[in-house]
């Protein structure tokens, strides 16, 4: 008696399932947040501001070193939010430290110095900034907010 070599049925459609979670799952990375609600973009808002936070307190650089050095300064420009290096820069997809989208907005609940954001060695928003910040994320028909307080928390939501 021969063995018959192959798949069965049912082997062939678990790995048409599989398959199709992945390349839904991939859809979605490649989509970006341009076409999705401020909802969406806020977590990755809180990420970025996390990131660069923690950069910087990773940095121990001076505050005069600070000043040149833009990679440790969240900028909160209408169009951008991330670095102020990553802001400078049209390199969108190559870079984890900033928030772009073709209908997303970004605005602080205080009036920002070159609209930047810096924080200390510990993680704390500096200046203007030092008693807490609001970050708004606006989209058409949804807007969503991002509090940094005093101490440097960063979570979703207004500051209170």
């Amino acid at each position: 008696m021969q063995k018959l070599r192959g798949f069965t049925l049912v082997e062939l459609i678990v790995v048409v399932l599989l398959v199709a979670i992945l390349s839904a799952y991939a859809a979605s990375r490649f989509l970006g947040v341009s076409s999705f609600s401020a909802f969406a973009a806020q977590d990755q808002a809180i990420s970025i501001i996390r990131q660069i936070q923690v950069s910087r307190m990773q940095s121990n650089l001076s505050d005069v070193a600070l000043q040149t050095n833009s990679y440790y300064v969240l900028a909160v420009q209408p169009g951008c939010l991330g670095s102020v290096a990553a802001c400078a820069l049209n390199q969108d997809d190559s870079r984890s430290d900033v928030l772009r989208g073709n209908q997303l907005s970004f605005s602080s609940s205080v009036v920002l110095t070159n609209q930047r954001i810096q924080f200390d060695l510990l993680g704390n928003p500096k200046n203007e900034a030092a008693s807490g910040v609001t970050i708004t994320i606006s989209a058409p028909g949804s807007s969503a907010a991002v509090c940094i307080n005093t101490q440097g928390y960063v979570a979703r939501g207004n500051c209170l």
